[in-house]
């Protein structure tokens, strides 16, 4: 069985994307979609190996690992595989400068430690091996156990709202360098079927309306669209040298290049506000169609499929536009040889999905009524006599449902769209921490506040643990970003964990608002991620400054964004909640206190 799924379905994807964001009667109805924008992962990426069943001895930050083979008999020297360590977690080790770059140990095979020329005595099974490092992030997966890991390493969202999403299609801007030749729009463009057959292809080669550069933005945020590139009467279609705009050579919507021959129908102009917020290197928006009145079904374009012979020499001829629409005519001009040297459309009529044009002397009279090939007056009323030998073969071309600019995102292939997001600062009075970094942004579809069933609907949200400290002599760099966090649970409890986000001294060196995170793949302690409290008398230490603090248990206020209850205050977003529906991890992108960040997304359907 032979099935696709039609560039309409993904437009239509992307248009209810756009529209998710403003149904229901208001925000908390089931029928809207509640957007976010977040960042993520402050920890630098590192190639990850999950290991299992291992000894007594423990591997060591520093140094190497390699992989021993599948009973552990395989030497350090004649190794497939080795790393050092960057990180130690309960089931995993993250590794750097692997050798070799692209190689990966196998899975269930013994990973051993190496130092000094010798093995620590160090084993685990090796599991699952992702590559990656700081240059090149691991490409996301689509399970439920990264998504997980994606909500403990989230950082801070903000809402998207209707205004910071448009529809997007590929940039193509007016030059002849890097654009010599446009195509023209036709709906008829295909590759080869995959059951067999010929491709019909645009003059740059592509092999669909959607893939073909039918559009031009000029120099002045102009679009255009190309009706007409010469592809009939220049092989591969002519180049294109004459910029279209609304002023020169500019009538009735189309602009006409005096010299290259080039047809173009004006769409829109882009505003400063789509510049600044929709225009990218790659994309633009999609605006507002601007021209004349879209007619539904009028005739454009016609070209020479075949200039044939044995026509009227040195004629001008006109024939009706025959088809399913009404009072359309096309202009015929023929050489001295009786072939035809030109077409164009004299009146564009209405109506039409399909159309064609009589090379047979006239009959009948009047485009509207019942006239039939060929006549020497556009009105159709003097019939033309035509050779029974005369051949000749013109193609109409159809324009999309409604006319040219009735639907610009059916038109142009809308099946992007752009989310813009700006990070002004520390957005949200601090959800958005300045004194770190992070590498990975995406969608998320509806979360609910933390401990409620309730959807989210705040502009900003902090999705990390917060707590505030006392203490003297604190500084800004008392706390290392990314640097390993401890407390020590009254009673015997265990020991709590946590990864370091975001510290903020309180500028008199007795205390601060320390943000972090917890995650099952690096904070378990006897397989359980536990809380840290806000008991006064259990220290925090940073495992890298060695910095020692104390919660302030009486401290109740908002700030940095969040609300805290005795010291200690909970991400605002409840985990694991809502739906992923975008994630990107990437380089990181570094913050500062006096820095704006102007993100866009690009999705396709």
């Amino acid at each position: 069985m032979s099935a696709i799924i039609s560039e309409k379905f993904r437009i239509f994807n992307a248009q209810q994307f756009l529209e998710s964001l403003t149904e229901g009667a208001n925000d908390t109805s089931a029928d809207r979609a509640r957007m976010y924008f977040f960042v993520g992962r402050s920890d630098q990426w590192d190639s990850y190996l999950e290991i299992y069943d291992p000894n007594a001895t423990a591997f060591n930050v520093g140094e190497e690992v390699y992989d021993a083979g599948a009973a552990g008999g395989t030497a350090y020297g004649s190794t497939t595989w080795k790393a050092t360590i960057r990180k130690v977690n309960p089931n995993s080790i993250l590794v750097y400068s692997p050798t070799p770059a692209a190689g990966t140990p196998t899975a269930g095979n013994v990973i051993k430690g190496y130092t000094g020329g010798s093995d620590t005595g160090a084993e685990a099974k090796g599991g699952v091996y992702r590559i990656a490092d700081e240059t090149n992030a691991p490409a996301p997966l689509d399970n439920q156990e990264e998504k997980q890991s994606i909500y403990d390493e989230l950082i801070a969202a903000k809402r998207v709202e209707s205004s910071n999403v448009v529809s997007v299609v590929s940039r193509y801007n007016w030059n002849t360098v890097t654009n010599p030749k446009f195509d023209m729009y036709k709906p008829d463009y295909s590759a080869a079927p995959a059951s067999g057959g010929t491709a019909k292809a645009a003059a740059t080669g592509a092999t669909s309306l959607g893939a073909s550069k039918f559009y031009v933005m000029n120099n002045n945020y102009e679009v255009f669209k190309c009706l007409y590139n010469k592809e009939d009467t220049v092989a591969g279609g002519g180049n294109a040298s004459d910029m279209p705009t609304t002023a020169n050579n500019y009538a009735s919507g189309v602009y006409t290049g005096p010299t290259d021959g080039y047809r173009w129908k004006y769409l829109y102009t882009m505003t400063t506000q789509q510049v600044m917020d929709f225009l990218s290197s790659d994309f633009m928006p999609i605006g507002t169609y601007a021209g004349p009145a879209a007619t539904d079904g009028a005739i454009d374009t016609i070209l020479i499929s075949d200039a044939g012979s044995a026509l009227p020499t040195g004629a001008t001829l006109y024939g009706p536009i025959l088809g399913d629409g009404a009072d359309g005519v096309a202009k015929i001009t023929t050489d001295g040889t009786g072939a035809i040297s030109a077409v164009e459309v004299e009146t564009a009529g209405n109506s039409y999905t399909y159309g064609s044009v009589a090379l047979k002397s006239g009959t009948g009279t009047g485009a509207g009524g019942n006239a039939y090939g060929l006549f020497s007056d556009a009105s159709l009323s003097t019939a033309e006599t035509i050779s029974g030998t005369a051949r000749g073969a013109l193609e109409v071309i159809i324009p999309p449902a409604g006319g040219h600019g009735a639907n610009l995102a059916q038109e142009l292939n809308g099946k992007r769209v752009m989310v813009n997001v700006r990070l002004t600062y520390a957005e949200g009075s601090g959800d958005f921490p300045v004194d770190n970094d992070f590498r990975r942004i995406g969608l998320i579809k509806d979360p609910l506040q933390w401990g409620s069933t309730n959807y989210a609907t705040a502009n900003t949200l902090s999705g990390v643990y917060a707590v505030r400290v006392n203490g003297t002599g604190l500084t800004s760099s008392s706390f290392g970003k990314d640097n390993t966090i401890t407390q020590t649970l009254n009673g015997g409890a265990g020991t709590a964990k946590g990864t370091v986000v975001s510290w903020t001294a309180d500028g008199n060196g007795n205390g601060g608002i320390l943000k972090y995170f917890q995650s099952p793949k690096a904070h378990t302690d006897g397989g359980v991620v536990r809380a840290f409290e806000n008991n006064s008398s259990s220290a925090i230490v940073d495992g890298g400054t060695s910095v020692s603090v104390n919660p302030d248990s009486t401290y109740s206020s908002t700030t940095e964004g969040v609300t805290f209850a005795s010291g200690l205050a909970n991400p605002e977003i409840k985990n694991n909640s809502g739906e992923l529906v975008y994630i990107e991890n990437r380089r990181l992108i570094t913050r500062a206190a006096d820095q704006i960040e102007d993100i866009k997304l690009v999705i396709e359907f």
